[in-house]
C-alpha cells in the first residue's frame, strides 16, 4: 500500500523507572506513569493486538489493491514533512475495516521513523475530512463485535496522539463523530470556514467512543464540551477557531484545499526547529498535562536532560553566537 518507510530508533524522553523514584521522593509514594503496553478488549483476556492481527488477516484479501490511506513524503525544502492521505472516495473516508487497518499500518510505521519531522493528516476527498463511522459495516456487527471495533478505534486514536512528531489535521470539509475524534488526536488543527465538525454520536443513540468525550473537554473546557456533545451540534471553521477547537481557520479557496495550505504553512514553521527538541517538548507537554505540577516539573527536567548532550543544542548555540541560521540534523 505504501512506500517503504525508513525506520530508526527515536530518542526517548525519560528513564521511567528513574522518574518514578523522583516522584516517590516528591510525593512519598510511588507514582507510576502508564506506558503503552498490552491492552485488552472488553469481555475477556484477548489482547487488542491479537484482535487487530486477526482483523488484519481477515481483511487481507479484501484490502488487496484497495488504497484508502496512503502516505506522501515531501522533498526539497519541505523534506521532513510527511502527509497521511485519506482517499476513500466512495465511503467519504468513513472508518471502516480497511480504512482503519491501513491507517494503523501508516501510523505504526511513522512512530519509528526519524526522518519525519511533521505529519499532516489530510483528505483527498472533496468536501470531506472524515465522515466518521461506517454505519453500513457497523449495522452488520453484533454487540460484542461493535464493542471490539470501537475499542480498536480508541486504540488507533491513542496511537496517533502518541506519535513523537508534531501532527496537524487539515479540515477542508466535514469531520463528524470519529472523523473529528481523529482530528482531536492530532496536536494541531487547521480548518476552512466552510468545514463542518461535531461529535454527533448522541443523535445516533451513542456517545463519542474513540476518545472524543475525553479530548474535547481538555481542549475547549468541560462546560462547552458538554454542550456540544449533549446537543450533537455541528460548528463551522470560524466558530471552531473562536472556541479553541482549531488553531487556524481560513476562507476556502477555489481548489478546496485552503485548510491544507494553512497546515502546510504551519508545518513549514515547525520544520526548521531542532527535531529532538520539538519531540521532547511534545513529550513533556503531553505527559505533564495529565499529572500534578510537581510531577510535571520532574517530567520536564527529564525531557530537558535528553537535549543537553545533542549536537543540535551545540549547533543552536554556535549559530546564535555566529549570527547565522542553525542547521539542525536531529542528532
Amino acid at each position: 500500500m505504501t512506500a517503504f518507510l525508513h525506520r530508526a530508533a527515536l530518542p526517548r524522553c525519560l528513564s521511567w523507572r528513574f522518574l518514578d523514584v523522583m516522584l516517590h521522593n516528591i510525593h512519598g509514594t510511588p507514582h507510576l506513569i502508564p506506558r503503552h503496553g498490552a491492552q485488552f478488549v472488553a469481555g475477556g483476556g484477548r489482547s487488542l493486538a491479537a484482535y487487530t492481527r486477526a482483523q488484519n488477516r481477515m481483511q487481507h484479501t479484501e484490502a488487496a489493491g484497495a488504497v484508502e490511506v496512503d502516505i506522501k513524503r515531501l522533498d526539497g525544502e519541505d523534506a521532513g514533512i510527511v502527509e497521511v492521505l485519506m482517499c476513500q472516495h466512495k465511503a467519504r473516508n468513513a472508518l471502516g475495516h480497511i480504512f482503519v487497518s491501513q491507517m494503523r499500518e501508516v501510523v505504526s510505521a511513522l512512530s519509528n521513523d526519524s526522518a519525519a519531522r511533521v505529519v499532516v493528516f489530510r483528505s483527498l476527498v472533496p468536501g470531506v475530512f472524515c465522515a466518521g463511522a461506517d454505519l453500513k459495516q457497523r449495522a452488520l456487527m453484533n454487540n460484542a463485535e461493535s464493542d471490539l471495533f470501537v475499542h480498536g478505534l480508541r486504540s488507533l486514536m491513542t496511537q496517533i496522539a502518541s506519535l513523537p512528531t508534531p501532527t496537524i489535521a487539515a479540515l477542508d470539509g466535514v469531520a463528524l463523530g470519529g472523523g473529528l475524534e481523529l482530528a482531536l488526536a492530532c496536536d494541531l488543527r487547521t480548518a476552512a470556514y466552510s468545514a463542518q465538525m461535531g461529535l454527533i454520536e448522541t443523535t445516533r443513540g451513542l456517545l463519542p467512543g474513540a476518545g472524543g468525550s475525553q479530548r474535547l473537554p481538555r481542549m475547549i473546557g468541560i462546560s462547552l464540551a458538554k454542550e456540544l456533545i449533549f446537543t450533537g451540534r455541528r460548528v463551522g471553521g470560524q466558530a471552531a477557531l473562536e472556541m479553541g477547537l482549531v488553531n487556524r481557520a481560513t476562507e476556502q479557496n477555489q481548489t478546496g484545499d485552503a485548510a491544507y495550505r494553512e497546515a502546510l504553512s504551519l508545518a513549514r514553521e515547525i520544520l526548521p526547529q531542532a527535531p529532538i527538541a520539538v519531540r521532547m517538548a511534545k513529550e513533556a507537554m503531553n505527559r505533564g498535562f495529565e499529572v500534578d505540577i510537581s510531577s510535571a516539573m520532574a517530567i520536564e527536567r527529564m525531557c530537558y536532560a535528553q537535549v543537553i548532550p545533542t549536537r543540535d543544542r551545540q549547533e543552536g548555540m554556535a549559530a546564535f553566537i555566529e549570527k547565522r541560521p542553525p542547521r539542525y540534523t536531529g542528532e
